[in-house]
């Protein structure tokens, strides 16, 4: 049976684009492309990403709005069922702002838009989305935001280093998020939220793969079950 994603699109998403080409260079399948209006997603899916951009303008606080679009009811429930959903970037900050995830992503410390490819550390190679990665791996995968800077209190902090729920960190300073931390899983493991772009790193033409074992990852682990 063929993958079946789906790359939801925001007012202000500009990355929908990459993470569709991304999906289908390593499933081999199209991912459908869901409009945020729609109150319903495609059945049987396989996967959900939600991409970066600027989600209406980015206005009250980045993700905030895209947030409370009617399709992120049927995403929220979706990943309640065990749905892998990823986010990347503006994504991240919209399963934040839904509940999915914990923490806020806040303005760069820098105060500062931050555009450059970056060094990561895999922390958690176990999960559905890490698992083609060596635990430990140093990685290179590009950033690209205003308000990446995770914040989270120190209880939740140390919640989700102590239940591994750390899938990536930076190994150098980046935008003032706490522990360097760069991206994150829920406890269920099946929601991942993080800055940096893996489908911008997923052929040589781009300057790098780093970010193609992530996808690679779930398509191998889905398509095994």
């Amino acid at each position: 049976m063929a993958f079946q994603s789906a790359v939801i699109t925001f007012p202000g998403s500009n990355c929908d684009r990459d993470m569709a080409v991304a999906l289908e260079s390593v499933s081999g399948t199209a991912p459908h492309r869901v409009w945020h209006g729609e109150s319903e997603l495609p059945e049987r899916l396989d996967f959900i990403a939600l991409p970066g951009g600027f989600s209406y303008g980015d206005y009250l606080r980045s993700g905030a709005m895209a947030a409370r679009s009617p399709v992120m009811k049927s995403v929220v429930a979706a990943a309640a069922r065990g749905v892998p959903v990823l986010g990347v970037c503006n994504g991240f900050q919209v399963l934040t702002e839904s509940g999915l995830l914990p923490g806020a992503l806040m303005r760069n410390a820098s105060q500062n838009f931050i555009c450059r490819t970056v060094p990561l550390r895999v922390e958690n190679s176990t999960s559905l989305f890490t698992s083609r990665y060596e635990q430990g791996e140093e990685i290179h995968i590009p950033v690209a935001h205003h308000d990446g800077n995770f914040f989270a209190d120190e209880d939740t902090l140390d919640r989700i280093e102590g239940e591994g729920r750390v899938a990536f960190r930076y190994l150098e300073p980046c935008n003032g998020s706490r522990r360097d931390i760069a991206g994150i899983l829920n406890q269920a493991g099946n929601v991942l939220g993080m800055m940096p772009h893996p489908e911008r790193a997923v052929e040589d033409a781009h300057g790098g793969t780093g970010g193609r074992r992530l996808f690679e990852s779930v398509v191998t682990r889905l398509v095994d079950a």
